[in-house]
């Protein structure tokens, strides 16, 4: 019996067993000159005839012909069998068991759909996880952990309940914060220095544009470890070169990276000591990391390649599948040694600590007792009253205070308050710069420090 593990994220889907990587594609497909092509094949070619490239088939799982009616004979659905076809050519016919890890950006109903695609492979199928479930292999003692992985067009953060096991708790997905957004960004920052050190515009033709394409994801490994990437490509006979500062293509992806800061910081209360656990994939991306535990403080633990299909394949052995069909595991025993945060909070210089909360040009000193947001008055508390009118406003909304050196947001209403733009869980801790919106449209306020030596 030979068990392997696929994870269908189409930002690299793979395929394992237990001793190696087998494959590891992306979920591109080419339908150019009437041959369809999938994985790195269709990806190296995506620049070269982009009307016959489809790269959302796997989160739009269905059977609807597609928009083009040179193809509309075919759906996604198609697409991901021809996928999964070329993927099962290399795993080989000593095959006798597959467990498939999830990502959280497929619906029930593309679930059922990949079941039934798999049926008609003859896919020995024996069951279904939750991805972040299946990559967090260790219990994070004294913290609470929240995996992250980018699909090519989803950002997926996942907290991760420990009940004496990895159970989903809540999960999140940012649309339009994957791989494919940030390299179109990318390329066009790239092009761009070379335009200005070199002339040649490599956005010029299809051609050469693949080229940077190709490209792409070597300098972006460079950029994560390096302060600046030289660059050089060879079109036509010539070599061009040019060289990028790491924190431009830091900067060109800050809106994306600043989304997905923004809603990690969401998933995590005030008490929490946070255990951010990151595929290998986020790491690879110049500055990510950073930021995100720059933005929420606590631990952060990067998995190896692979990491969530060898999760997978080393936990489901206990999980046939025969006896009652096929299911969504959604939580799973660890199989690895637990770490010890440590009984610590996460800290903050003084610097990025509010001290003031600004709202219609008045700043509101923040204390060590509670300033209260609502529309009534509080008994005894030093309160900002908002108009009854606005819909979504509680009579004692939320309050802000200052807690062993931290600005601490606490909501009490049954609407809920929104930090950065996301409805925080409970509580949250702040830092200078950030936006509260309570209420619908809502009262805008901004989180300030001020230099009290110099007034």
């Amino acid at each position: 019996m030979t068990r392997f593990a696929i994870h269908i994220l189409d930002a690299g889907i793979t395929l394992l067993n237990s001793e190696r990587i087998i494959y590891r594609e992306p979920g591109f497909a080419s339908l150019g000159n009437g041959n369809l092509i999938t994985g790195n094949d269709a990806f190296e070619h995506s620049k070269i005839d982009p009307r016959g490239i489809h790269h959302r088939y796997w989160s739009d799982l269905d059977t609807t012909p597609l928009a083009d009616q040179r193809f509309n004979h075919l759906s996604t659905a198609d697409l991901a069998v021809r996928q999964l076809e070329q993927i099962w050519e290399k795993a080989g016919t000593e095959v006798s068991e597959l467990v498939v890890a999830v990502p959280e950006y497929m619906s029930a109903q593309n679930l059922g759909l990949f079941l039934g695609i798999a049926n008609e492979l003859k896919l020995p199928v024996i069951g279904l996880v939750d991805a972040a479930v299946a990559a967090t292999r260790r219990e994070y003692k004294n913290a609470v952990p929240v995996h992250i992985d980018l699909s090519l067009h989803t950002a997926m953060l996942t907290r991760i309940a420990q009940p004496g096991m990895a159970q989903t708790e809540r999960s999140e997905l940012l649309d339009s914060c994957g791989t494919y957004a940030l390299y179109d960004a990318w390329l066009n920052t790239i092009a761009n220095a070379f335009v200005q050190q070199s002339r040649f515009d490599p956005l010029h033709t299809a051609e050469s544009e693949q080229m940077l394409l190709n490209r792409l994801a070597g300098w972006l490994r460079e950029a994560a470890i390096h302060e600046q990437v030289e660059m050089e490509l060879d079109f036509r006979g010539t070599t061009y070169a040019a060289s990028i500062e790491s924190l431009a293509l830091v900067g060109t992806a800050a809106p994306i990276y600043q989304q997905i800061a923004n809603k990690l910081h969401a998933l995590f209360r005030a008490e929490d000591v946070p255990a951010i656990q990151v595929t290998d994939r986020i790491a690879r991306l110049p500055g990510l990391a950073d930021m995100l535990k720059a933005r929420v403080g606590g631990e952060l633990f990067v998995l190896e390649p692979g990491a969530t299909a060898r999760g997978a394949l080393a936990r489901c052995r206990g999980h046939t599948g025969a006896d009652t069909g096929v299911s969504l595991i959604r939580k799973l025993p660890w199989d690895q040694s637990a770490v010890d945060i440590g009984q610590h909070t996460s800290e903050q210089s003084a610097s990025g600590t509010p001290t003031h909360l600004l709202f219609r040009h008045m700043a509101y000193a923040i204390g060590n007792s509670p300033l209260v947001l609502g529309s009534d008055d509080s008994d005894g508390e030093r309160t900002i009253e908002l108009t009854a009118e606005m819909p979504g406003v509680s009579r004692r909304h939320c309050s802000l205070s200052r807690k062993n050196g931290q600005c601490v947001l606490e909501d009490h209403s049954r609407y809920g308050t929104f930090l950065n733009g996301n409805r925080i869980d409970g509580s949250s801790i702040l830092r200078v710069g950030d936006s509260l919106r309570i209420g619908s449209p809502g009262f805008e306020f901004q989180l300030i420090t001020t230099d009290e030596q110099n007034g």
